[in-house]
């Protein structure tokens, strides 16, 4: 808003008290405490004949050589589950219906102890798709395979071991990282 050259002027006592309110309002905006942000991601548990689908990290700089399962992050203006079935798609192959999956475990994740990391993970299960799996993303991912869930890999990310655990426990919700 402009009110022209002469409005802030020392001898208008309507234009001092503007001026101050201006300079108040400014004040308050830079002490307001900036809010935390959690970065959202959404998991795929696919699950076939008490078997799970998990990933190999490669190439990524984070956790390589370990498996995880399809994911990815949440972007602006999606939800956890229009990210799932975009997230399948890119890296499986498959095409996932909103209705065959279903909210199977929720965790609150803090990555590194001491720094501001942490993330809203969403792990849907699912056992029904289309399309035959294919790693889409082989500069990221070396391996996709069937696991069996009695028997998991011992090089999986713990934070999803805790997930799947979760899931077979009918555990909705946890807490990894915050030690």
């Amino acid at each position: 808003m402009y009110f022209g050259k002469d409005f802030l002027d020392e001898n208008n006592p309507f234009s001092t008290q503007v001026h101050h309110t201006l300079i108040l309002f400014s004040l308050i905006n830079t002490m307001k405490k900036e809010r935390h942000k959690n970065i959202p991601a959404s998991y795929l548990i696919l699950c076939k004949d008490n078997k799970v689908l998990l990933s190999r990290r490669y190439n990524t700089g984070y956790e390589d050589g370990m498996y995880s399962l399809v994911a990815g992050h949440v972007d602006s203006k999606e939800t956890f589950t229009q990210c799932i079935i975009r997230e399948a798609k890119e890296e499986a192959g498959i095409v996932l219906k909103a209705k065959n999956v279903t909210v199977a475990h929720i965790m609150h994740r803090n990555c590194c102890v001491g720094e501001e990391y942490e993330r809203v993970d969403v792990f849907f299960r699912a056992e029904k798709w289309e399309g035959e799996i294919v790693n889409r993303e082989p500069h990221k991912c070396d391996d996709l395979s069937w696991f069996d869930l009695d028997n998991l890999p011992k090089n999986l990310l713990p934070y999803v071991r805790k997930a799947i655990e979760g899931m077979r426990n009918k555990t909705y919700y946890s807490e990894y990282g915050w030690e």
